[in-house]
């Protein structure tokens, strides 16, 4: 099923990201987290891409497993700037070929090098090759605090508005802490004109190496009470996977109090921390 449908058809919905092994020898793994995960019946599951499409065919692997197997709509990704037109439109073939309707289109990062194939620079370029090429429901990303790339805000709705009204569907969020500026950036969002559906991305902390990583990452900012969890707990293992889960479940519940009724959230392989948030939220998603 098309993810769009998906959103229109249910008040709230809740869906998990994984990402493929990098080589063949921790497929298993990497499917049996899968598995478990789709044990939780999300609303749709997503299947992450390597850098420069190093496992692009696991990624394909991961996807079809769980939609054949499980009966879970699944949106892999496809990433275009380190790849050549050949290698894209093979890919979106055999997502075609696999029965798969949806895919998150994504520029994906420049090399630290600064090398990347002449054939695409912007995620635009991507979205426009998909929609020649089939009938998907194609996703995009946004940023709430601004492309880390864009010298302005402003600027950067604008490129957004741009690429959307190129094709994208629905647009999922990097991670964020702070709800407010979830809240802010929508608003201005729908002020610049874009109107797709919108999914709030939720990255749950659960160690302090996974902080530091994806503070870095996603130049996000962190509110003093999250700082203080870090702080308290960070040392302890089990204690910071608690209180991740428990933090994220709470920015959830914000969101849906809100207004917000479409969640994805990273779980990182994580079947443990899926399951806690599903636990800590689940009357809450069937009563919405």
């Amino acid at each position: 099923m098309k993810i769009t449908d998906i959103l229109k058809s249910k008040n709230v919905t809740l869906s998990f990201e994984v990402f493929p092994p990098k080589t063949s020898a921790s497929m298993e793994s990497v499917l049996e987290a899968a598995q478990k995960i789709a044990a939780l019946r999300p609303d749709f599951m997503s299947v992450t891409y390597g850098a420069g499409g190093g496992t692009s065919e696991y990624t394909l692997s991961v996807a079809s497993d769980i939609q054949k197997k499980y009966d879970i709509s699944v949106v892999p990704h496809l990433t275009c700037v380190s790849s050549t037109k050949e290698h894209v439109r093979k890919m979106i073939e055999l997502y075609k070929q696999n029965g798969l309707e949806n895919i998150m289109a994504l520029r994906g990062d420049i090399p630290k090098d600064g090398s990347h194939s002449d054939d695409y620079h912007y995620a635009y370029e991507l979205i426009e090759e998909i929609k020649q090429m089939g009938d998907f429901c194609i996703g995009g990303a946004c940023y709430p605090e601004g492309h880390p790339e864009s010298p302005t805000r402003d600027k950067g709705l604008k490129d957004l508005k741009f690429k959307v009204d190129h094709g994208v569907d629905f647009l999922t969020s990097q991670m964020f802490f702070d709800n407010n500026i979830y809240y802010q950036f929508l608003y201005n969002a729908r002020e610049a004109g874009i109107g797709v559906p919108f999914i709030a991305g939720i990255m749950p902390i659960t160690n302090a190496k996974q902080m530091k990583r994806s503070f870095e990452l996603a130049k996000t900012q962190v509110p003093e009470e999250f700082m203080a969890i870090i702080d308290h707990f960070g040392t302890s293992p089990q204690a910071m996977m608690q209180a991740g889960i428990i933090y994220a479940s709470h920015q959830i519940i914000d969101l849906i109090a809100h207004g917000i009724k479409h969640i994805h959230v990273y779980s990182m392989n994580k079947p443990e921390v899926a399951a806690g948030i599903l636990s800590n939220i689940s009357t809450i998603v069937k009563g919405e």
